[in-house]
């Protein structure tokens, strides 16, 4: 387990209620440094390396320019590598390498944690699918196929959404379905190659201006077949992951986290103390780790909670003051709580410090204070 109290590259800062202890990343190499957004790991399996978002500011938006940054807690160094400038949330860290694949234009990229490693050329989205037209995003997050073989994009192209599969060597890109509105928040199955859970997202239309809004969240789509909605009924969710099992989805709504059996489509709906923004749960979903806000807006007040199932306690980790300037508003800050590197540590994103800061604790620690 990593000794953060002896590391130089962190600052504690103590919840005055809860007792609980996090770590601040205030080594800077950026202005602004964030963690993943919450579906992807952004640890290697060994606990060696920590990815985050960097920014700064003026520079770039949440949607394209952003860079990447990684923790080397072996050689207690943090790096920053400008060449790494992706779009939307779509870098993945590949836990068994700690090298970190990302998107932008119509490309995928990869390097390795080191300072000496060289970005390499991934895959891109072939020229005469795209033909004249703009690529907004390649993925809103990229994930691996299963059996190791491919990421899944959801490019937005022009005006259509374009998902399909890059093979990690290189080969020809597969098209798996198109569609005339927003979807997008696709995500390989961790245990089929051949299944993606993706969303349905409000709409804007890039002609009207007009927003659309969500009507049916939850999709499914199998390779060579056409997507289907999750459930029977059109129902409003949001922030969706699948389970490590590969046999549930997660999502949010409310007060609530569900976690839904693919198969039968039965709901397991789990309270949480306060409206649910974002969580994550561990493997087999025994503890939970959300974040909450009383009213949406890009850098709102926010917090973050560790629910214990076994015990039914909940503790607070931070109380994050609001960020409703430029810095708040284009960098989507929300806290995005995720568990990292087999479900031992919680990262996720503060401004306790009045600053845009990655904060990391180690879960074990969570549990015997709710246990």
């Amino acid at each position: 387990m990593i000794d953060f109290k002896k590391s130089p590259l962190f600052t504690p800062f103590t919840h005055p209620e809860s007792g609980v202890t996090i770590y601040l990343l205030t080594r800077k190499v950026a202005p602004v440094q964030e963690a993943f957004y919450f579906v992807n790991d952004s640890m290697s399996a060994d606990g060696r390396y920590l990815w985050f978002y960097c920014a700064f500011p003026p520079s770039g938006t949440a949607g394209q320019g952003r860079t990447l940054g990684v923790v080397d807690f072996e050689r207690q160094e943090v790096r920053h590598f400008p060449e790494t400038q992706f779009n939307h949330a779509s870098p993945f860290v590949d836990p068994a390498s700690g090298e970190v694949t990302w998107g932008m234009g119509a490309a995928l990229y990869r390097r390795g944690p080191g300072a000496g490693d060289a970005a390499q050329w991934v895959n891109e989205i072939p020229a005469d699918l795209i033909g004249a037209r703009p690529v907004q995003r390649i993925a809103t997050h990229l994930t691996r196929s299963a059996d190791g073989r491919s990421f899944l994009v959801d490019a937005q192209i022009g005006m259509q959404y374009v998902f399909g599969s890059l093979p990690i060597d290189g080969g020809d890109y597969v098209e798996w379905q198109r569609f005339e509105r927003n979807y997008n928040h696709a995500q390989f199955s961790p245990t089929d190659p051949d299944l993606v859970l993706f969303a349905q997202e409000n709409h804007p239309d890039p002609i009207t201006g007009l927003t659309f809004p969500i009507v049916d969240r939850l999709w499914l789509l199998r390779r060579g077949e056409k997507a289907q909605p999750l459930l029977p009924e059109p129902t409003r969710v949001t922030h969706e992951w699948w389970d490590a099992d590969g046999k549930h989805a997660w999502c949010v709504w409310g007060n609530d986290t569900w976690r839904v059996d693919i198969d039968t489509r039965q709901i397991e709906k789990i309270a949480f103390p306060r409206h649910c923004w974002h969580s994550h749960a561990s493997r087999g979903g025994d503890y939970i780790i959300g974040d909450s806000n009383e009213r949406f807006y890009r850098g709102c007040p926010s917090s973050v909670h560790f629910l214990n199932r076994h015990s039914g306690k909940v503790i607070t980790l931070v109380e994050n003051p609001e960020r409703p300037d430029t810095v708040g508003r284009s960098y989507h800050i929300d806290p995005h709580p995720r568990l990292c590197s087999g479900d031992r540590y919680a990262v996720f994103t503060t401004t306790i410090r009045g600053e845009i800061d990655l904060a990391i604790v180690s879960t074990q620690d969570l549990i015997d204070r709710t246990s």
